[in-house]
């Protein structure tokens, strides 16, 4: 038996040998078509090609394109395990001629394939054409010798190709295999065809024409082709079935299903057993390629499939999660071919698991309340909608599977009742928000996530991107279109760019178009927390609503970002760790340019203290150890020991991001939207270059990393050279070398005050006395010196009161135009004299007020040195009114 698997690789084999460029497939998000969910057929990675948007170094190509069609358009899911050829993820085997061959030879190439290199019998291939492709026609005669009973005409639009309304288009001519006259079924184009006998399994485009607005107005100066073949119906002929679900890898994967939960894959539970293989197949993908549950675009698609998959796995009995138990078994058939499922194997096991553990919950109760509400229904009965919406808004029983779980029970759901609970209950919503407070101005934003719902942030794996103009607002006001010199905020249905949220910046960067439009992100904003606004400066051209757009994140700016980011967590974590778990984020900021990080602890660092937890920080850089993600609830994420950040609000599920390695466990573990390094050395290097008090028990570390920490060491250094210069030694001596000049300066100063002191003692100054006068009955010692320290007052007096032996002794210190006084009464005279009294009629003479102390030793102040001898002599005044 040919597989699967065999199949594939002998497709590309044969274009490879006629000079076809094998490409890889891309992965399922596509980043040329912002109007896609997925992926859906194998040229859209090749569209920018075909429109001359692209030049790629080949002219022809040939892949095995990963596909999706289980949202929007392009919707297959409710059909699936129920048909024998729908599908969510299917390959799409193709060969492309970029302006390079034509009919001709497309029509030869897949002719020798099937016939030739595959051994198809020729009597049961028919071909169409569409009716006025004469050409083709021709040609299918000329090469294959078809009869012409067997070259179908088909006038319909089946049979002629657009990428769209406006851009290339051209007819088609399309391959079918007869499984034989023993399955219903009649011909392309016959009233029998929508039978099983005749299927499709080649598709030749012949891209020959352009039109605008679905209309031909011109030939295409370079015809292109593009096919695609099915590899599951492919497989399905060349196995010799005639059920895509009876092939090779759709077989095994049904086989452990039935294994796992000991049931029969063939009787009642068939479709079950279906259902799961095919949906395990397209989550597994989608999770590979970068796509994760959530609640709203390709993430809400995925949990879609995933739950249905779920839904039916309970049906046929599973008692515990089943479906991550068979990503072991698709890994084996697919991840040969594609190594992303072997690299991701491990993340779409615990994804799986961990949607299933959490889903089971809601389904049991679900279902418990949907039976209750389905007893008195017969078959073809319809359940409201205002039901259906009760389930969904009150239990999270979501609609699709109400209805799904519904159908087999032969019951309808009324999805206009359902629409209608629904908008009642966004009015409400909306009724509440304006009565909540909320500026007036911002009700554009609810407006815009109203009509147009969430923006997808792609920015998590991609820095560039396309997307679709949704909204442009200008001073608070929605526009149709902005052109040079205006400032708008652009809104997309996806961007890269990362909206200001968590502390984390916003990304700058550009909007453009191939028509002219130049627009410079100068911020990005997250309004509602669910949309993301480009606030911009339109350099060139115009924007338009509905414009397809180019977005482009700077790199560099989000890779300083990011890193900053990374190192706040990691220093959240150093903090705990030498600090105690008394320590918790109280706000950040993670610029380009730095970091600042608050947090609670009593006390200033110690210079210790911030080195070992800056070591701590740079070791885990060192270790470069990849920075994971896991979606989780938050109590599931909490209850697993992340820490949840500071004012951050958290939805049904988080983004826990663990970073670093102790023995045994992450390094830190922490919830958080923003964007991270991929590995801990990213981040290059650590410095913190402040810690300081914010308010009582709130701490705050600045610190740069990467270049911005290297360029601020490099500028220590260079300051360590220059002082070295200026210190005439070398720059490891600095430290020594200041340490001697302090201390000499020490010395110096002590012999400065010593002979200040000396002068003092010895009468200088402009009112010293030679020696104690009598004022009155007792010794006084009065004087006056310039430029002595207020600090060496006391011990002067106390130096002039012990010659005295008794009296009183009064100094004035003038310095830079101030004057201190100090006076000393002897103890024999304290209790009748005060030196209170004396100092501050000395203070009042200098223009100061007060003046205080003991009644043997009092000080003050004033401003005005200049009356210092006036002090003096104000002193003694006093002291001749003391009674003898």
């Amino acid at each position: 038996m040919t597989s699967t698997n065999d199949i594939r690789r002998s497709f590309l084999d044969y274009f490879a040998k006629t000079g076809h460029t094998p490409v890889p497939s891309a992965p399922l998000v596509p980043h040329n078509d912002p109007t896609l969910m997925f992926v859906n057929a194998g040229m859209v990675p090749f569209k920018n090609v075909f429109t001359g948007l692209e030049k790629r170094p080949y002219s022809t190509a040939a892949s095995s394109q990963k596909c999706v069609r289980a949202g929007g358009k392009h919707n297959d899911l409710d059909n699936v395990g129920y048909t024998a050829r729908h599908h969510t993820f299917f390959e799409m085997l193709g060969n492309f001629s970029f302006g390079d061959y034509f009919k001709e030879q497309a029509i030869t190439h897949a002719w020798t394939l099937l016939t030739k290199d595959w051994g198809l019998d020729p009597n049961r291939l028919t071909a169409t054409v569409y009716h006025t492709d004469d050409e083709a026609f021709a040609l299918w005669k000329k090469i294959a010798g078809l009869p012409e009973a067997r070259i179908i005409r088909i006038p319909t639009k089946d049979n002629f190709w657009a990428m769209g309304d406006s851009g290339p288009c051209g007819p088609c001519s399309e391959i079918f295999y007869d499984h034989g006259d023993h399955i219903w079924g009649g011909p392309p184009g016959s009233p029998e065809e929508d039978g099983d006998r005749f299927v499709e399994i080649w598709n030749l485009v012949f891209m020959q024409y352009e039109q605008e607005a679905n209309e031909i107005v011109r030939d295409l100066p370079h015809p292109s082709i593009d096919t695609g073949m099915g590899l599951e119906r492919i497989a399905a002929v060349m196995q010799g079935v005639t059920d895509n679900y009876d092939t090779d890898t759709f077989k095994a994967l049904i086989a452990e299903s039935g294994a796992l939960t000991k049931t029969d894959t063939a009787g009642e539970h068939k479709a079950s057993h279906r259902v799961i293989a095919d949906h395990l197949r397209s989550s597994g993908f989608l999770i590979a390629d970068g796509v994760l549950p959530a609640n709203e675009g390709r993430g809400y698609v995925l949990r879609r499939i995933m739950r249905r998959a779920m839904r039916h796995a309970h049906i046929i009995g599973a008692k515990e999660p089943l479906m991550y138990r068979l990503v072991g078994g698709l890994v084996s058939e697919m991840g040969g071919a594609y190594p992303e499922l072997v690299r991701a194997q491990p993340l779409i096991e615990e994804t799986l698991l961990r949607e299933e553990t959490r889903f089971r919950k809601t389904l049991e109760n679900g279902l418990k309340l949907l039976d209750e509400a389905t007893a008195g229904l017969g078959d073809g009965d319809t359940l409201p909608g205002e039901t259906a919406f009760k389930l969904y808004d009150t239990y999270g029983f979501p609609y699709d599977l109400t209805e799904d779980a519904l159908r087999g029970q032969g019951l309808l759901v009324d999805r206009a009742g359902f629409d209608a609970a629904m908008a009642g209950q966004k009015a409400a919503a909306r009724a509440a928000w304006k009565g909540s407070g909320d500026k007036a101005s911002e009700e554009v934003w609810y407006d815009i996530a109203e009509s147009e719902g969430s923006t997808e942030f792609t920015g998590y794996t991609s820095t560039k991107g396309e997307g679709q103009v949704v909204a442009l607002v200008k001073d608070g006001a929605r526009v149709d279109s902005a052109s040079a010199g205006d400032t708008v905020t652009i809104l997309t249905n996806q961007t890269p760019f990362y909206g200001e949220s968590g502390g984390q910046m916003g990304d700058i960067g550009t909007i453009s178009t191939l028509e002219g439009l130049l627009a410079e992100v100068t911020d990005t904003s997250k309004p509602l927390g669910r949309l993301h606004g480009h606030k911009a400066v339109v350099k060139a051209g115009t924007v338009k609503v509905g414009d397809t757009v180019q977005l482009v994140v700077d790199v560099d700016h989000r890779d300083r970002v990011r890193a900053n980011h990374s190192a706040t967590h990691l220093l959240h974590a150093a903090l705990r760790n030498r600090l105690g778990g008394h320590v918790t984020q109280k706000g950040s900021l993670v610029a380009p340019d730095r970091l600042r990080f608050d947090f609670s602890h009593p006390e200033a660092l110690t210079p210790a203290q911030i080195a070992e937890i800056e070591a701590d920080v740079n070791a885990q850089i060192r270790h470069n150890d990849e920075v994971t993600t896991r979606l989780m609830t938050p109590d599931d994420a909490v209850a697993a020991g992340a820490m949840a950040l500071f004012g951050e609000k958290y939805g049904d599920e988080v983004r826990v991001l663990s970073m670093g390695k102790t023995d045994e466990n992450n390094y830190s573990v922490e919830l958080c939207g923003g964007t991270h390094v991929r590995a801990t050395g990213d981040i290059a290097l650590f410095k913190i270059i402040s810690e300081s008090a914010v308010s009582s028990g709130i701490r705050r570390i600045e610190a740069l990393t990467g270049e911005a920490a290297r360029l601020w060491l490099a500028d220590r250094d260079e300051r360590l050279r220059q002082a070295a210069a200026t210190l005439k030694t070398a720059p490891d001596d600095v430290p020594s070398r200041i340490a001697a000049l302090v201390e000499q300066t020490r010395k110096l100063e002590r012999e400065l005050a010593e002979a200040k002191k000396a002068l003092a003692l010895g009468g200088g100054g402009s009112a010293a006395a030679a020696g104690p006068e009598q004022v009155g009955a007792v010794s006084f010692l009065g004087q006056v010196v310039n430029g002595l320290d207020p600090k060496e007052l006391r011990g002067l007096v106390d130096g002039n009161k012990q010659k005295l032996g008794s009296g009183v002794s009064a100094i004035i210190a003038v310095t830079d135009g101030r004057a201190s006084i100090a006076v000393g009464v002897t103890d024999d005279l304290s209790g009748v004299i005060s030196a209170v009294d004396l100092v501050r009629a000395g203070v009042e003479a200098l223009g100061g007020k007060g003046g205080g102390g003991r009644p043997d030793m009092a000080q003050g102040g004033g401003p005005d040195g200049d009356k210092a001898d006036a002090a003096i002599e104000a002193v003694k005044a006093a002291l001749l009114k003391v009674p003898a």
